[in-house]
């Protein structure tokens, strides 16, 4: 039971974490275009673009996701059946019901971190003094 628990509360952190990239890129540019000074914080600017780049090499690299490992290992030992693929490409596939190769979700990761820089040129993020 504690191991099926500790899962489900990875799964809400990686959750978390996806929300945060993606999210975090439809928040800095429609933040600039409201004028939301906060979206050109240094340190949420640099959060987010280690976040997806951590994500790009990931993928590159062909590793899957730490809180992808960690999940599917807290659910093998408590009696559940562990992902066969990566976070994202489970997920997509269960609730699109979206199948494509791992090359696929390496490219998209890649084209989503290549408007993170873009919006960081675009809209660069300031330091406070």
């Amino acid at each position: 039971m504690p191991y099926t628990l500790l899962a489900d509360a990875v799964l809400l952190l990686h959750f978390g974490v996806v929300l945060f990239v993606v999210g975090g890129l439809v928040l800095i540019v429609l933040g600039k275009r409201l004028g939301w000074r906060w979206v050109e914080g240094w340190w949420f600017r640099l959060a987010h673009l280690a976040a997806i780049g951590f994500v790009i090499l990931q993928s590159w690299f062909g590793q899957i996701c730490p809180l992808t490992t960690l999940e599917s290992w807290l659910r093998v030992r408590g009696d559940s059946a562990a992902y066969g693929a990566s976070f994202v490409e489970h997920w997509v596939q269960r609730l699109l019901y979206y199948e494509a190769p791992g090359w696929v979700f390496t490219a998209a990761y890649t084209a989503f971190g290549l408007l993170v820089v873009l919006a960081w040129w675009r809209f660069p993020p300031r330091r406070r003094d």
